[in-house]
């Protein structure tokens, strides 16, 4: 069995359910590959937190090195204990660190994250921000703020979003990441999320993308599963392609914001003619 379908939650009475209420979104379950957030059931928190610092802002490929060398940290540690940190620094640099990735390569742990030094992580390929953001992971993680994989379970999606946006360079989208890919939460709804987004235009035949409100409140029909509908959003989106997501428009402006537009430009237009007069 798949081990990434161990959901906490009925795959098919999800699907039955979407299908029933929405057809658009019946002939994307009909079409696409089935549901599968890919879960890593050995990950924990921590973990999962820490891969969602390394990937923010680039590529998959090169933040899949990183984080390689990440763990080869990890691992040399587990090796050393006792190595000092000026001899870490000159061993575990640059590509060398690839090397040294192998079979027991794992995430350094929060008190090992903690004793890295920035030259280290940043020969690993880390910026400066996220430096710090895992830092603050790992103090939050030995704090207990982040929670183990068994306390996670217990706590609420909100709970979670409250604890987990307390971690520096961990904002709402991260956490929803998580909750889906992590803990396979069905109910799950990603509103500023951009594929999620043009997805749902190109499901529904739309010029624009949607508003997160808007998004927020069309997504009320799929409750309790709106994990399952924003992933087939998704698979609309990678189906449809670039050039034709690209096409896809900013989401309107509501009336009222354009007129306050159109009231202020006037406002400045008159100040800079008195000044000009």
């Amino acid at each position: 069995m798949n081990k990434s379908l161990e959901l906490p939650f009925d795959l098919a009475a999800a699907t039955a359910h979407l299908s029933a209420i929405d057809a658009a979104l019946a002939k994307l379950i009909a079409e696409m590959r089935p549901f599968d957030p890919g879960i890593d059931h050995t990950q924990s928190p921590y973990e999962a937190l820490m891969e969602a610092i390394v990937y923010q802002s680039i590529s998959g490929k090169a933040a899949a090195t990183i984080f390689e060398r990440v763990k080869a940290l990890g691992a040399a540690a587990s090796r050393d204990e006792t190595a000092s940190r000026a001899s870490a620094a000159r061993t575990l640099s640059g590509a060398r660190l690839a090397e040294k990735v192998s079979g027991n390569s794992r995430v350094p742990t929060p008190e090992e994250v903690l004793k890295l030094t920035k030259r280290q992580l940043r020969k690993a390929g880390l910026s400066g921000a996220k430096i710090l953001a895992m830092r603050d992971l790992a103090r939050k993680t030995i704090d207990g703020i982040v929670p183990t994989h068994d306390e996670a379970l217990r706590l609420s999606d909100e709970e979670l979003v409250e604890r987990l946006d307390s971690v520096r360079g961990i904002g709402r989208w991260t956490v929803e990441m998580f909750l889906i890919f992590r803990l396979g939460r069905p109910d799950v709804l990603p509103i500023h999320d951009l594929g999620v987004q043009k997805g749902w235009s190109v499901a529904y035949r739309k010029k624009h993308m949607p508003r997160p409100k808007e998004l927020l409140k069309f997504g009320e029909r799929w409750r309790p599963y709106r994990t399952v509908a924003s992933w087939y959003m998704w698979r609309a989106f990678e189906k449809a392609g670039y050039a034709t997501t690209n096409k896809i428009k900013k989401p309107k402006v509501k009336r009222k914001v354009t007129a306050r537009i159109k009231r202020v430009k006037i406002v400045v237009r008159k100040i800079a003619a008195k000044k000009t007069g």
